[in-house]
């Protein structure tokens, strides 16, 4: 039982010590149970202010995430024109990428400013993000994409 709980010690402090994203990451942030951008939501919803959630009928492959949209239409938006509705930073939080750090990003937190989608971690670090993005904009737009390589 002592060795149990000494190896379960270590692999607790492990799990503490692991950044949230490694070496290579992915261009595009994705749960780790699934392959799916943006948890599920239909990206370019965001862009008329009211962000819903996607429908597996209608999905599309991008930069290897598989993308949810509500309607046929906002699909085809989507496939037209990718970089236009992508969030930025691959969805990854753009606060943590401006302070040199990969996070998740989540649907939940999010803002459209100049015709770009910006998702944060949670509501804290949107409202910290919020104080200041034209100037976290600046140095998350400095890192990225490198930083998937760091």
């Amino acid at each position: 039982m002592k060795y149990l709980m000494i190896a379960l010690a270590a692999l607790f402090s492990l799990t503490l010590s692991t950044p949230s994203a490694y070496a290579d990451s992915d261009p595009i942030y994705t749960s780790w149970r699934n392959n799916t951008a943006v948890g599920g939501f239909d990206s370019v919803s965001f862009f008329s202010g009211k962000p819903l959630e996607g429908n597996k009928d209608f999905a599309a492959e991008y930069k290897g995430a598989t993308w949810h949209f509500a309607t046929r239409a906002n699909l085809d938006l989507f496939t037209a024109n990718p970089e236009a509705f992508a969030p930025q930073y691959g969805g990854y939080c753009a606060w943590a990428l401006a302070q040199g750090k990969l996070a998740k990003g989540s649907p939940k937190h999010w803002t459209v400013l100049d015709g770009r989608l910006f998702l944060n971690f949670n509501a804290r670090v949107q409202r910290d993000w919020e104080a200041d993005k034209d100037d976290f904009i600046i140095d998350a737009d400095k890192r990225w994409p490198n930083i998937l390589m760091d």
